[in-house]
């Protein structure tokens, strides 16, 4: 969605994507947060009359982001897209071992190191957010959302269905254009696949970028700029990941998932006025077999 809303004329969404400048909970090692200027750098190729935005995942997470960008502008408007969080926590798991944040293959096994990890044991070497690995905190969709509610008033808040934008990408589209009062009569989107899933190629090179060594980091922040730094982070984390599917989810872990959650999307589907207990539903029994 943000790179088709950076597609519209009258809205300005920064290159980059990710800018952190709200959400000082979040305890990322070795990221500090942009400074104001920094930050509002981003948006200083804004033409006059456009709204500008952007992105950042963990602000839903975060408890204070919400308090802080209301300080910052109460009339922001903010959008929110939802996944299941059975599918979410599988393809968070994914990310988070193309970006370094987690070190267990196996998605069954990296649930269950939750308790140890809450505790200070078993955290990745290269982790930059440990919080990220309490997986079940993540989808705690309902009161993430009802901080910025209560933040900003509901009418204020656009939330999103991964499913629904999956499915009619165009219709997800025109509904936040609408959200955010723009026309939406202009050229469309062409709504290509954006950020599929993807595995590592080089294991050393993914540990490299997520903690270089401490001596040559320093001279790099010494002697290249920081966005010629960032450009090369950039292409060398995409030259080391290709596309590729991620493996199935066993059922067992599955099943444990849809019990975890039941009650959250229960709680979300009220908040929502929208019925969401298919996401946790039991699977269909299997018909028996006649004859």
């Amino acid at each position: 969605m943000y790179a088709y809303l950076r597609e519209h004329p009258a809205l300005f969404l920064p290159e980059r994507k990710e800018l952190r400048y709200f959400g000082r909970d979040l305890e990322i090692r070795d990221r500090r947060p942009l400074t104001m200027d920094e930050y509002l750098a981003h948006f200083a190729a804004a033409n006059p009359g456009q709204l500008v935005g952007t992105a950042y995942v963990w602000y839903l997470f975060s408890t204070e982001a919400a308090r802080e960008i209301v300080g910052f502008n109460p009339d922001a408007r903010i959008i929110a897209m939802l996944r299941n969080p059975i599918e979410m926590l599988h393809a968070l798991h994914g990310e988070h071992l193309s970006n370094g944040n987690e070190e267990i293959g196996d998605f069954t096994a990296a649930l269950h190191a939750e308790p140890d990890r809450r505790m200070g044991r078993r955290i990745p070497r290269h982790e930059h957010l440990v919080r990220g690995l309490w997986y079940s905190a993540v989808p705690r969709y309902t009161e993430q959302l009802k901080r910025y509610a209560d933040a900003f008033g509901r009418e204020r808040l656009h939330v999103i269905l991964f499913d629904d934008f999956a499915g009619e990408p165009e219709a997800a589209h025109r509904g936040v254009l609408r959200f955010l009062e723009v026309p939406d009569d202009g050229p469309q989107p062409t709504f290509e696949v954006v950020n599929a899933s993807k595995r590592t190629r080089s294991e050393r090179l993914r540990h490299f970028l997520a903690r270089p060594p401490e001596a040559p980091r320093r001279v790099i922040r010494r002697i290249v700029p920081g966005p010629v730094r960032r450009a090369l982070y950039d292409r060398a984390k995409k030259l080391n990941v290709v596309p590729a599917s991620r493996p199935a989810m066993p059922p067992e872990t599955r099943e444990w998932l849809r019990l975890q959650f039941g009650e959250e999307v229960k709680r979300l589907s009220a908040f929502l006025d929208r019925d969401l207990t298919h996401w946790t539903a039991p699977p269909a029994e299997t018909a028996s077999k006649s004859g």
